[in-house]
C-alpha cells in the first residue's frame, strides 16, 4: 500500500501559523511596558480644567474679609483670634492661610483645590489636572467660589438672616453674584452646566441656589443632608433648605474627605492601646443623631470603653490626640450628617473606625477598599445591648495589626495641605486633589452623554430634573 502524501495546502498552512507564533513572540518579548511608576509622559491623560472668571471678591477676597475680623466668639475661634494679631495688612491674599478654626477647616478642600489650579504648570509636578485658558479645550469648568467661607463669614456676621434671600445676608448675595456670573457665559450655555465643578463641602454652602446647581458636578462630603428632606417638609410648615436626591448623585458627583484636624501617625510610633472603643463629639445632634445618643447610652459605662463630650479647640485637639492614638478602635457614628472629619482624623492616628451606619458615601471608593482597614456595623446590630462591645474583642491581635498597617499605606490619600502659602504650589501627587480630579475624570463620558442628549432635546420640552443613583 503506498505511503499516504501531505496535501501542500496543508504543509504551506502549518509554516505560515509557525511564523505567525514565532513573530509574537519576538514582538511580545522586545516591548515590554513602562511599570507604573516611571517617567512616562501621562499629559495626555490629565484632567484639562479651565477656570470661570469670577472676581477675587469671592474667593481669596473672602480670606482678606475673614482675616479683617477683630474677633470671632464662636466656638474653636481661639486660634484663629492669635493668627489674626500676626497676620500683616500688605499681606497679598494669595498668602492668606485657610481659617484653622476646626468648625471651618475640616471644610477647606476649596482652598487646596484652587491654590493647585493656580500653581504655575513648570512648577505643578505630579498634579493629575492641567489648567487650559480656552474653555473649548477643557474636560470641565471649575467655578471658584469659596462657598463654604462665604457662608461661615456670614454666621459671625449676622446670623439672624442667614437662611433669608434677603440683601442683609451677604451669603446669599454673593450666592447670586456667582450664579449670575456663571450662567451668563458661553461655557455654560454650552453644557447646561453639566461639565462645572462646584466644591460644596459645607452642608450648608450655596444652599439658597440649590436647584441652579443641580446639573453640575459637585464636590461633597455626603449625601446625607441632601437626601433627607426636613421632618417639618411633609407637614408643609417648612421649606426645604438642602439638596435633595433629584439633585446629586454618584454618576456626576464626587465625595471628597473632609480635612482631617489630628496629625498623622506613622506606624512605627504606635504604642500600645489600652483602650478598647473611644469617641469624643457632641452627644446630641440632629435628624441621624439620634443613633449616637442611643449608642451613648449604650456604651458609657462599658469597661474600656471612653465616650468624651467635646469639641476639638485646643484643649479638646490634645484630648482626641491622646485618645484616638490610645484606642484600639474609634468609633463613628451617624451626626447630623451620616459622616464627619473624625473618621479621617481616626484614619491619621491608626484607630481603627468603626463605622455604625446602613447607608454611608465614603470618598474614592473603588480606588480604596474601606473594608480592608474598617469596621462596617449595621445600626440594628450596635444598638443591640452589649453585641457592639463583644463584637469588637473578638478581633484578633493579628487581625487589628493588619487593619492598622492597610490605614498606614491609606493614609496619604486624604492629605489635602501641600504645605505652600495660599496653597499654590505642587501637592502630594498621591493626596487628596489628585484623588478628587481623577475621580471627576472618571465621570466624564456619563457627563458628557448627558450634555449631548440635553442638546438634541426639542425646544421649548421641559424634562423632570433626575438623578439615577446607584
Amino acid at each position: 500500500m503506498a505511503p499516504t502524501r501531505t496535501p501542500p495546502l496543508f504543509i504551506t498552512l502549518s509554516l505560515l501559523c509557525i511564523l505567525s507564533l514565532i513573530f509574537f513572540y519576538l514582538y511580545s518579548t522586545s516591548t515590554i511596558p513602562p511599570p507604573p511608576n516611571s517617567n512616562t509622559d501621562l499629559s495626555a491623560d490629565r484632567i484639562k480644567v479651565y477656570i470661570s472668571h469670577l472676581p477675587r471678591s469671592l474667593n481669596y477676597g473672602l480670606l482678606q474679609k475673614y482675616w479683617a475680623l477683630t474677633s470671632d466668639s464662636r466656638i474653636g475661634s481661639q486660634v484663629d483670634n492669635e493668627i489674626r494679631k500676626k497676620i500683616s495688612p500688605k499681606q497679598s491674599d494669595t498668602s492668606l492661610p485657610y481659617p484653622e478654626n476646626p468648625i471651618i477647616k475640616q471644610y477647606s478642600s476649596e482652598y487646596w483645590i484652587l491654590g493647585d489650579l493656580l500653581t504655575p504648570e513648570e512648577l505643578k509636578g505630579d498634579s493629575f489636572a492641567k489648567r487650559v485658558s480656552d474653555y473649548r479645550e477643557a474636560d470641565v469648568v471649575f467655578v471658584p467660589f469659596f462657598a463654604t467661607l462665604s457662608a461661615e463669614l456670614q454666621l459671625v456676621v449676622d446670623k439672624s438672616v442667614f437662611r433669608k434671600r434677603v440683601e442683609e445676608n451677604e451669603d446669599y448675595v454673593r450666592q447670586r453674584m456667582v450664579i449670575d456670573s456663571v450662567k451668563m457665559t458661553e461655557a455654560w450655555r454650552k453644557s447646561g452646566g453639566r461639565d462645572h465643578v462646584f466644591v460644596l463641602t459645607d452642608p450648608v454652602a450655596m444652599w439658597h441656589v440649590k436647584d441652579e446647581i443641580a446639573p453640575a458636578i459637585l464636590l461633597v462630603v455626603d449625601f446625607g443632608g441632601w437626601y433627607r428632606l426636613d421632618t417639618k417638609t411633609s407637614n408643609g410648615t417648612s421649606s426645604d433648605l438642602m439638596i435633595h436626591h433629584t439633585q446629586v448623585s454618584l454618576l456626576k458627583d464626587v465625595i471628597v474627605p473632609y480635612t482631617h484636624l489630628l496629625p498623622r501617625l506613622h506606624l512605627s510610633e504606635n504604642r500600645k492601646r489600652p483602650t478598647l472603643l473611644y469617641f469624643k463629639g457632641a452627644k446630641h445632634r440632629h435628624r441621624g443623631g439620634l443613633v449616637r445618643e442611643k449608642l451613648w447610652d449604650l456604651l458609657i459605662n462599658e469597661p474600656r470603653v471612653i465616650m468624651e463630650e467635646g469639641f476639638p479647640n485646643a484643649t479638646g485637639k490634645e484630648q482626641s490626640i491622646k485618645g484616638m492614638r490610645s484606642s484600639e478602635f474609634c468609633l463613628h457614628p451617624a451626626g447630623d450628617t451620616p459622616t464627619s472629619c473624625r473618621l479621617f482624623d481616626a484614619v491619621q492616628s491608626l484607630c481603627i473606625p468603626v463605622i455604625v451606619s446602613d447607608n454611608v458615601e465614603l470618598p474614592f471608593e473603588g480606588m480604596v477598599d474601606y473594608s480592608e482597614f474598617s469596621v462596617f456595623v449595621a445600626v440594628s446590630d450596635a444598638l443591640k445591648p452589649d453585641w457592639l462591645v463583644s463584637h469588637l474583642r473578638r478581633y484578633s491581635h493579628e487581625q487589628k495589626d493588619r487593619f492598622r498597617r492597610n490605614m498606614a499605606v491609606v493614609q496619604p490619600i486624604f492629605q489635602y495641605d501641600n504645605g505652600h502659602p495660599g496653597g499654590v504650589g505642587p501637592i502630594p501627587p498621591g493626596g487628596a486633589v489628585n484623588h478628587i480630579w481623577r475621580k471627576v475624570h472618571q465621570k466624564l463620558p456619563l457627563i458628557r452623554e448627558a450634555i449631548t442628549r440635553e442638546r438634541r432635546k426639542p425646544q421649548g420640552v421641559s424634562v423632570p430634573l433626575r438623578c439615577h443613583c446607584i
